[in-house]
């Protein structure tokens, strides 16, 4: 898709235009609007995207100019028929199981999410959004939507500061407001790996020192870390398979091409944290860095063998040692298993939804469905460690705390 599309000129000193390619604006003018500490919102991740069939039908990215200046860039990901029943929790998916029998057509629903699949949402900005930006480009997002037949409108995964400038103009365009799970995040505060287990708490660092031993008495098996994995690419896709087979939900599913592309991304600072026994992968993850920021991105495991020699929890620990090592300040990990997670000393990062129908009737009906279920998932995957983030609304979720480290990847969600 490459094609540019411009609207007429609906505010004064603004316009709109609808790009179909992320190489459609310059990286260096990129690089100055994505937050800079965030490997997520690297071009080569958008690139990838676009070049992979991970998920969405399509890609467009809506700016906004006010004379020659950009003002703004929000990404669009266009799911023409997402299957409801793979982004639901395993309860929900079983009360829908009947239905996908006899009607599977109920359970396509068209949706356009707005910001990044893969990671925190942002409105790319050199500075605070205004009011009448803020309008315009909630108004432009509604209409791409009608356009495009996409009737579920999501804002996905946006921290409160991020959310707070377009909150107006969200609630004034009838868009309600959700917590989504919250992401994890590491601050690397510690001179050394050794520094950083002996500030761990006492259980979690006898923990982690035993899970260590245990993986080293396996003289099989050894740790790596690779710039250049294209020769792997087939075996670590049967291990990422491994996990998402396991997953309770599947909003986005990589593939070779997308991890291809990863590889070969000038643009992105990537590495791969790979267990080896003797020359078989059996276990990795895909470490992204920008600025001073790290993003453990995805996970393969080999169930084989993962639970006795602790590979989740090493090749994590990897991970750690080697942001440490390319001076990051924080590394970042997924919005699932909480449990081995908060024991790694990860804090949870608050994550908001914003979310309508274009039209009536099915936006009533997701306003009054979608609080109390998304609020009984959020329990469910925090259990009993950490209050869910407290709402923009009235409402307040109930405490919660993190889920079994069953699995690593349960993907990305859209409903809950």
């Amino acid at each position: 898709m490459t094609a540019t599309e411009s609207t007429a000129e609906r505010e004064p000193g603004y316009r709109v235009e609808l790009l179909r390619s992320v190489e459609q604006l310059p990286l260096d003018l990129w690089e100055q609007l994505a937050p800079a500490d965030d490997p997520m919102w690297s071009r080569g991740v958008f690139t990838a995207l676009e070049r992979s069939r991970v998920g969405p039908d399509g890609y467009s990215y809506l700016t906004i100019r006010q004379g020659d200046v950009l003002a703004a860039v929000l990404p669009l990901c266009l799911f023409r028929e997402l299957w409801l029943d793979r982004v639901v929790g395993p309860r929900e998916r079983r009360l829908l199981a009947p239905l996908r029998r006899l009607a599977p057509g109920l359970l396509r629903v068209p949706m356009l999410f707005c910001g990044n699949l893969l990671g925190q949402g942002h409105v790319l900005a050199p500075g605070a959004l205004g009011e009448e930006a803020s309008r315009l480009l909630v108004a432009a997002v509604l209409d791409f939507a009608r356009r495009e037949r996409l009737g579920t409108v999501v804002f996905k995964d946006f921290a409160p500061a991020d959310l707070d400038p377009l909150r107006t103009a969200l609630q004034d365009a009838d868009f309600f407001f959700l917590p989504s799970l919250p992401d994890t995040e590491l601050p690397l505060e510690s001179g050394s790996f050794e520094d950083y287990l002996a500030a761990l708490p006492a259980k979690p660092r006898r923990n982690a020192r035993s899970k260590i031993r245990k993986f080293e008495a396996r003289s099989e098996l050894r740790i790596e870390v690779l710039d250049d994995f294209q020769h792997l690419l087939p075996q670590l896709l049967a291990l990422y398979r491994q996990v998402m087979d396991r997953a309770d939900q599947t909003l986005d599913l990589l593939d070779a091409s997308f991890l291809a592309a990863v590889q070969g991304g000038v643009d992105l600072r990537r590495r791969l944290v790979v267990c080896f026994e003797g020359e078989r992968p059996v276990a990795f993850l895909l470490c992204l860095f920008a600025g001073s920021g790290a993003t453990g991105a995805r996970i393969g495991l080999d169930y084989r063998l993962a639970h006795e020699a602790r590979l989740y929890h090493n090749v994590h620990y990897a991970a750690i040692r080697l942001a440490m090592a390319t001076g990051c300040r924080r590394i970042r990990f997924a919005q699932t298993a909480y449990q081995p997670k908060l024991e790694l000393g990860c804090e949870l990062v608050e994550q908001w939804y914003a979310m309508t129908h274009v039209r009536p009737l099915p936006r009533a009906v997701l306003r009054r469905l979608l609080p109390r279920a998304l609020s009984a998932a959020l329990a469910e995957a925090l259990r009993p460690h950490a209050a869910a983030p407290g709402p923009p609304e009235p409402a307040r979720p109930e405490p919660a705390g993190p889920e079994a480290e069953r699995h690593e990847e349960r993907s990305r969600h859209a409903t809950r």
